[in-house]
């Protein structure tokens, strides 16, 4: 019969086991940590059960608005903020007012809101956003009252 010979567990397998574990956990952390920060950052509201309780009313409002066959285009370039919005016809939508309200999507310490004036075919503000992502409310009421609300995100390099 043949003997075995039994290893020995040293303290260098022990650092090894202890490594390989902690470099396991630490590895998907940073893995769930990129994807939380690259990812969608979700939709903050004061209240919950209000925003769900106004939720027919918002609904109901989108659809009067997509009925409307208006197309909106927003561009932000060299601290500056241009918003197109074109009838069904194609032809610029003739505003009384238009602002754009502007925040961040983690947090409130930069949120503003600015008035855009209206040129030959858009909405203009000269404005400088900082880096990062920010949700940009735009708000239209028309010359005859019809009121037309567009939000998009956008990241400024």
């Amino acid at each position: 019969m043949a003997e075995t010979k039994q290893r020995e567990f040293t303290g260098k397998h022990m650092i090894l086991v202890v490594g390989l574990f902690f470099g396991t956990i630490i590895t998907v952390n940073l893995i769930l940590a990129y994807f939380a920060t690259t990812s969608w950052t979700g939709l903050v509201v004061e209240s919950s059960y209000v925003a769900s309780q106004q939720f027919n009313e918002k609904l109901a409002a989108q659809k009067v608005q997509a009925a409307l066959g208006w197309t909106p285009i927003l561009h932000y370039q060299n601290g500056r903020i241009e918003f197109e919005l074109s009838d069904a016809a194609g032809k610029p939508v003739v505003a009384g007012f238009a602002e754009a309200e502007l925040k961040r999507p983690s947090h409130e310490r930069e949120d503003q809101v600015i008035t855009l004036l209206a040129n030959e075919a858009a909405f203009v503000a000269d404005y400088t956003l900082a880096k990062g992502a920010w949700d940009v409310f735009v708000t239209v009421k028309s010359e005859d009252g019809t009121p037309f609300i567009y939000r998009e995100r956008i990241v400024v390099e």
